[in-house]
């Protein structure tokens, strides 16, 4: 069998092992402090996922990106390690003029400069696998242009193997939750995540899906400016959350722009089968009249119709208190032999997440005081595992939870009011598997989206 960790690309011996030194040191400062805590040794947590945010936080790439993702999934790590984690913003400090002209002529030609009337040195944004700069073609139109940081495949294939080590460090300490099948997720969709072609089919797919919403907008890649390492799209102009809710918006316009998000992660999902797996607050701008600008199509997860069913019998038989149903979602979802006891941990997890779209009524998604959406439901969740032996979550598990506990947190910071259960049922009352796999399958080939790459767990 392959091995999914085996890099697919040249390497660069010197960037490699200088990044491996510094993330390995991370990784082993926190072995060596987990360790010293089995043998009574008292550490402080804190203090050393404060240096582990320093560490990280200047390094580009998706060892940074899987610090973000990590800070958001329920008991992947520490919990000092998530809260310290979640204030890594993909700002990584932007490459200089000097690497935009080199990666542009090589995209381009050694006349890229004479296809645009502008191209701004500075960049607009700068994230953890590429950045952003705002140009004008030749006929005015105003573009975003994305370029990939150099050597970015190597890099990708040396935090995963750091990333591995950190997930079998956590494993051994805590045996409650085994995350390998979601680590090979990860690890496939950055990979995909690489390929700027592959973005510009999956954002002309988000395009299509989402044709119909007039809250939603979605760039356009531009024909001919576009390759595996630079993305061209329409500019979009928006504002971010933070200044968004420094406006002190009114009720009614905090509900409205929950709504377009809400739209805009689950009508793809439960229509077509397809999921935005990052709701990080850099992938959306809003718009004036609360419409959202949704950008970063690399993580994006196509499920089969089979999955989306499992998904519905969860919520049905969870609605209904029926077992049956419960362990069929379960099973769909590609958990197996389950006991009764870890279902009933599990399903205080799926009371948690599908409660708000159960009650036909306006309500907060959440309505106790906690601050951390889901937070103290998955420490008991966590626990509960622990007493009854510990699961491995599929791999399909990821994104699914992620999406849900990550917009669960927008919405808790909009202090949104909408009734939930109208807007779920409106995507689901007429659900069919069949009819979902012709419509996602129109809407790939449309698109132009290439088969999705998930190798599969090495035994």
């Amino acid at each position: 069998m392959t091995d999914p960790l085996k890099p697919t690309y040249g390497t660069s011996l010197l960037g490699d092992l200088s990044r491996l030194t510094r993330s390995t040191a991370a990784a082993g400062g926190i072995a060596a402090r987990m360790a010293g805590e089995r043998f009574g040794i008292k550490t402080d947590r804190t203090a050393h996922a404060g240096d582990l945010v320093a560490l990280l936080g200047g390094l580009k790439g998706p060892l940074m990106k899987v610090a973000q993702f990590l800070s958001t999934v329920p008991d992947a790590i520490p919990e000092e390690y998530a809260e310290q984690l979640s204030q890594l913003q993909a700002n990584a400090p932007p490459m200089g003029w000097s690497f935009v002209r080199r990666r542009m002529a090589a995209e381009l030609g050694n006349n890229w400069q004479s296809k645009f009337t502008d191209f701004s040195q500075e960049a607009a944004a700068a994230a953890s696998l590429g950045q952003v700069h705002r140009a004008t073609l030749l006929d005015g139109q105003e573009v975003a242009c994305k370029l990939q940081y150099p050597d970015m495949p190597n890099v990708v294939e040396s935090d995963l193997r750091q990333v591995k080590i950190a997930f079998s460090i956590f494993h051994r300490m805590d045996k409650s939750i085994d995350n390998s099948e979601i680590f090979y997720e990860l690890a496939d969709r950055l990979r995909e995540e690489l390929d700027y072609n592959r973005e510009a089919a999956q954002m002309r797919l988000y395009a299509l899906m989402l044709k119909d919403q007039p809250g939603i907008s979605i760039p356009t890649p531009i024909e001919g400016y576009c390759t595996k390492r630079l993305l061209t799209m329409t500019w979009l102009e928006g504002i971010s959350f933070q200044d968004f809710m420094d406006k002190n918006p009114s009720q009614e316009e905090r509900n409205a722009l929950a709504e377009a998000l809400f739209r805009a992660w689950y009508i793809p999902l439960y229509r077509f089968g397809v999921l935005h797996g990052d709701p990080h607050l850099g992938n959306y701008r809003i718009r004036p009249g609360n419409g959202v600008n949704l950008f970063d199509f690399g993580a994006i997860r196509v499920f089969d119709p089979t999955f989306l069913r499992g998904v519905l019998h969860l919520f049905e038989g969870t609605r209904d208190n029926r077992e049956d149903q419960i362990r069929a979602g379960y099973e769909a979802w590609g958990f197996k032999d389950l006991s009764k006891d870890q279902m009933d941990v599990l399903n205080e997890w799926a009371h948690f997440l599908y409660t708000p779209l159960m009650q036909d009524r306006v309500r907060p998604i959440q309505e106790d005081n906690s601050t951390q959406y889901g937070r103290d439901v998955a420490i008991r969740v966590h626990a509960g595992l622990k007493r009854t032996g510990g699961v491995k979550p599929p791999r399909e598990f990821m994104l699914m939870d992620r999406s849900a506990v990550g917009l669960g947190s927008v919405f808790l910071r909009l202090k949104a009011e909408l009734n939930w259960h109208r807007l779920f049922q409106d995507l689901v009352a007429d659900f069919s598997e069949e009819t979902l796999r012709a419509r996602q399958s129109a809407a790939l080939a449309e698109a132009g989206v290439p088969p999705t790459a998930n190798h599969p767990t090495p035994k």
